[in-house]
């Protein structure tokens, strides 16, 4: 009797709402709880809970065929183009409905996505009015796919700051980008080795897909054959594996959970995949990414790579017969290189260009080469001929402070993983910038939709370092009602400090 008793008046024990725990999986969650000092070590923080949409949207940039697209869509109607649109229509009416707070996440990226939204808009407009040189149904197809590019990029970089919080949440999304990236290498070895593409299986596979014919999956360079996996272009697949680089390096080292033998092999097929582009884009991305990332490396792991690196480096080129002498070669004929002197002969053609449209430019995505020899190599000049002088600004904005940026806030972090991880995004995101001055980046799907999950993951480090600031009472403590812990000694560096703690006096921002 008492038994019963006490089970009649026990608090009701509330199931799980399968519905609501769907919805919350799928959908942009509410804002996650602050993060504490345990969240910023990976073997003490709490488990990831990034919405399911958005880690499919990370797994697919890699995995579809970037020259398989919708239809009735036309060039913008990829894969991971679409799920991105998705993604960003889940996000917005989660906003509508009050589930989340769209402006309370803050960080240097956003002042990239403002900039280059600002610009569309104006180079948009004025193409619609006219006022750029001509309005024609071409033109204003391509200003269409640029609007839903800037689009699908601003939803990745917004949902991925703003759902991301404890190195748990980091791992989850870095799993999913780097598990399509494991697909696209493994596609590359096996196009290298057997210069057969499986991506042309997919036609089969994608009902109501097709082919728009523009991807370069193989191109002969010297005595080896180029190859671009699942990407569209060998320089793309280049540029790519070397911004993922330094983030499978961080993954590989902090990541408990599956196969350590697993995670090392998918570092050691991005440097693969480098190498089987024969690309001096790849290069020059390989030795930016490592200068900036070896420095926040653990000690060990700095010693580790002294170590390794040649020896994979020898390897590879013993496995690879004839690697080391195209790739010298590549470097060595660059004065008699095709690939060189179209980049520097079209310098007077974007100079007339932009002499004539100097603000507002030709109109954004409006571009169009007659002919191959008249394609700008160079993401900036392209924008400065597509959206004039404002777009310039706007990309270099885009490009430039999300990197700077996170070295900033990796030269403040104290937690060795929390260092590491924004060092590694640093080096991607700066790598991105760099290399667009060798390739129209933005014009590559791949990397367009693989740079926004930087700029969105950078902003979440971003966040978290400021978090933890804030906690170690460097800064003053945010109002979550925990105590704060002050542990070790100050943030050394005073330029990081300024950026991101809080002014004592009033608690506004002090830089940002």
């Amino acid at each position: 009797m008492t038994a019963t008793t006490t089970v009649r008046n026990s608090p009701k024990i509330r199931r799980p709402n399968r519905r609501r725990w769907l919805a919350r999986g799928l959908l942009v969650t509410p804002r996650p709880p602050d993060a504490t000092l345990r969240d910023f070590d990976p073997e003490t923080s709490r488990p990831g809970r990034v919405p399911l949409m958005l880690r499919v949207v990370a797994f697919s940039i890699l995995f579809f065929p970037s020259s398989m697209v919708l239809a009735p869509v036309g060039a913008a109607g990829t894969m991971p183009m679409l799920l991105a649109l998705l993604l960003f229509a889940m996000w917005f009416s989660s906003a509508l409905f009050g589930l989340h707070d769209p402006f309370s996440p803050r960080h240097p990226g956003r002042i990239g996505v403002a900039m280059l939204w600002l610009a569309t808009c104006a180079s948009y407009v004025a193409l619609y009015l006219g006022l750029t040189g001509g309005s024609t149904v071409e033109g204003r197809a391509a200003g269409d796919r640029w609007v839903l590019l800037i689009v699908a990029s601003t939803a990745i970089i917004l949902v991925s700051a703003e759902v991301v919080r404890t190195q748990g949440d980091v791992l989850q999304l870095v799993r999913a980008v780097l598990a399509g990236a494991l697909f696209c290498s493994v596609v590359a070895l096996i196009q290298f080795i057997f210069h057969i593409n499986p991506m042309d299986w997919f036609q089969v596979a994608m009902p109501g897909f097709t082919t728009n014919g523009a991807g370069t999956t193989f191109q002969v360079r010297g005595t080896l054959v180029r190859v671009a996996g699942s990407t569209f272009h060998s320089i793309e697949l280049a540029v790519v594996s070397a911004m993922l680089l330094p983030l499978s390096i961080w993954r590989g080292i902090y990541d408990r959970s599956g196969r350590k033998w697993l995670h090392w092999t998918g570092t050691g097929l991005l440097v693969f995949a480098i190498a089987a582009t024969v690309s001096r884009a790849g290069i020059m991305g390989l030795l930016v990414g490592m200068v900036v990332f070896i420095p926040f490396l653990p000690r060990v792991a700095r010693l580790w790579a002294f170590v390794t690196v040649p020896v994979a480096v020898v390897g590879l080129f013993l496995a690879v017969p004839g690697l080391v002498a195209t790739l010298v070669g590549t470097f060595t004929t660059a004065d008699s290189d095709p690939s060189i002197s179209t980049r520097t002969n079209n310098y007077p053609r974007v100079e007339a260009i932009v002499s004539d449209h100097p603000l507002l430019g030709l109109g954004p995505g409006n571009y169009i080469p007659d002919n191959a020899l008249h394609i700008l190599d160079n993401q900036y000049l392209n924008s400065a001929v597509s959206m004039g002088l404002v777009g310039l600004v706007a990309i270099c904005t885009y490009f430039i402070v999300p990197g700077l940026m996170t070295v900033v806030a990796a030269r403040a972090a104290r937690s060795e993983a929390l260092k590491c991880l924004a060092g590694a995004l640093a080096a991607g995101g700066i790598v991105g910038a760099a290399c667009s001055m060798t390739f129209d980046s933005l014009s590559f799907p791949s990397f367009a939709l693989i740079y926004p999950l930087y700029i969105g993951l950078s902003g979440a480090v971003w966040i978290m370092v400021k978090r933890e600031i804030e906690l170690t009472g460097h800064g003053k403590p945010v109002e979550s009602g925990e105590p704060v812990e002050s542990k070790g000694p100050p943030v050394r560096n005073k330029t990081a400090r300024t950026f991101l703690t809080r002014k004592e006096d009033d608690g506004s921002l002090s830089s940002t």
